[in-house]
């Protein structure tokens, strides 16, 4: 056994360990035996962060700060932020902070030169349940998988929706919002849909009612204004402003709380949909989008393996589309362990042992840390707020020292930003006029609706002529005029159309490990 590091031993280690030639993110500086040491500055390679990460931590030990700092800092470097603000405070991002003695005092022990400093914040909100731009995927985009997940359906019931979805896909029946694919299931259980079940061939009618009721009992929840169009688009995330920053966009989802299941699917559902989009890149200098992914837990609860795959998978792969995926939760064995090993960056903020199992869980989180000199089966139990274990990869790939850690201060606004302020980043918003409308054009619904209603309608004797109708009176076609078709076309209704455009010609819909529709969007 090896004699334990001296403290300059072990902070010379931790500095070599952390020193990288290019771009770095500034985390925080080393901590031993108590003390920071502003001289070890303890950092993060801009390049590894598309090897993804997690931030874990008890509640109000100071993970949503530490999301706060690195993404102030990813926008400085004109690297697009997407962050999943469950508790509504992540606004203040868009201002500068106001300084204090408890900052001042943190950035003089880590060496910050801390400058108050607001970034550019884009605010969305979940079917416009909340303040920003509406957020809308299609039914057919979301696919069977996830749409299984929302309702809670099992692996058998997860099948069969499976099979509704060909079917939609086989005869051009869009699925748009939620009343389609109610309208799609109460025609498979009715007597006129008695033919389309039998050729399902899987599918019973037992089973298709189970997954009626669900859906109904979801609908009558207030979910279907999640669903329908215009869809947003992806690479809308992806922007940088005028000056070069990239831009944070914020999820906000407070006003959907009571539904975990839904908005957590659904951020996979951003993620899956980034990952059908962007073209492989390798390992970049910088990410093109760092997406952190906030109380991760609920992904994983009651989920499948094949769900569990599925996410594995695409985190793993979505690392060459130049995407980084930050997991944030509580424990690290929240997370499953195949998913947990893509992780290659961790910011473990304190963990709390109340209970024989919590003492397990921390045993089993140290044996993933590289061998270090700290103790730190007790380490995590009695690190300060704001203080973490830090463990990331260095620009070869290897992982570095495990640092205890004193983070550094965010330079904007640790609390929510005042409702004038949210005020007008909503009305600055670039992509306001494209996604706060809903639109609902011809789909599953009005198609099914329009079938029983020929259906119903009275038979023509033979011989009988019907009646004239009035034709209608002849329009000018109105001349060219390439500004309007411009607008047209860059509409997002246009856009939306397109996306579903091989539905509703009858073209089936390739989909991917997540049942997710893959289609190419610009």
């Amino acid at each position: 056994m090896s004699e334990p590091k001296s403290t300059p031993d072990l902070l010379e280690t931790i500095r070599a360990g952390y020193t990288f030639e290019g771009t770095a993110l500034d985390l925080g500086a080393a901590v031993v035996d108590g003390q920071p040491h502003a001289d070890t500055p303890v950092r993060v390679p801009l390049s590894v962060l598309n090897r993804h990460g997690l931030v874990a931590g008890a509640t109000g030990t100071g993970k949503t700060k530490t999301l706060q700092l690195m993404a102030e800092q990813l926008s400085a470097q004109g690297v697009p932020v997407f962050l999943a603000d469950v508790k509504g405070d992540l606004s203040g991002l868009a201002v500068p902070g106001e300084p204090n003695d408890r900052i001042t005092d943190r950035a003089g022990k880590v060496g910050q030169q801390w400058t108050p400093t607001g970034n550019p914040v884009e605010l969305l909100t979940l079917g416009g349940k909340g303040t920003g731009t509406p957020v809308r995927a299609t039914v057919t985009s979301f696919g069977p998988t996830l749409l299984s997940k929302v309702l809670g359906l099992n692996d058998t019931q997860e099948s069969s929706l499976g099979l509704v979805f060909h079917f939609a896909d086989e005869k051009g029946l869009a699925l748009l919002d939620l009343k389609d694919l109610r309208s799609l299931l109460t025609h498979l259980t009715s007597p006129e849909g008695k033919a389309d079940l039998a050729g399902l061939g899987g599918l019973s009618k037992a089973t298709a009612g189970v997954i009626l009721r669900q859906l109904v009992a979801f609908e009558d929840q207030g979910a279907d204004v999640f669903f329908g169009e215009p869809e947003f688009d992806t690479a809308d995330l992806l922007r940088t402003d005028a000056d070069g920053r990239g831009i944070i966009t914020c999820l906000e989802l407070p006003g959907v709380q009571d539904r975990p299941a839904l908005f957590s699917t659904f951020l996979m559902w951003l993620l899956a949909d980034l990952f059908h989009d962007l073209p492989e890149v390798g390992d970049p200098d910088k990410p093109k989008l760092v997406f952190f992914l906030d109380e991760a837990h609920l992904l994983f609860e009651d989920a499948s393996k094949a769900f569990e795959n599925a996410i594995e998978q695409t985190v793993r792969l979505i690392r060459s589309k130049g995407v980084g995926v930050f997991f944030v939760t509580q424990s690290p064995k929240d997370v499953p362990a195949d998913v947990l090993a893509q992780l290659g960056n961790r910011v473990q903020h304190a963990l709390r042992a109340f209970t024989p199992d919590d003492a397990k869980a921390i045993k089993q989180t140290v044996k993933t840390y590289p061998n270090t000199e700290y103790d730190l089966e007790k380490l995590l139990t009695e690190l300060g707020t704001g203080e973490a274990v830090v463990t990331v990869l260095s620009e070869r790939g290897t992982p570095t020292p495990v640092a205890w850690t004193m983070l550094r201060a965010p330079q904007s606004r640790m609390a929510p930003a005042d409702q004038g302020t949210l005020d007008q980043l909503v009305a600055g918003s670039t992509l306001a006029g494209r996604y706060a409308e809903a639109v609902d054009r011809e789909s599953a619904y009005e198609i099914l609706a329009q079938r029983l209603k020929d259906a119903d309608a009275p038979e023509v004797p033979a011989g009988t002529t019907p009646a004239p109708q009035p034709a209608p009176a002849p329009q000018r076609a109105p001349e060219p005029d390439k500004g309007i078709v411009e607008q047209v076309v860059e509409s997002s209704a246009f856009r939306s159309a397109m996306r579903s455009a091989g539905t509703v010609i009858g073209r089936e819909i390739t989909r991917s490990l997540f049942g997710t529709a893959q289609r190419r969007r610009r």
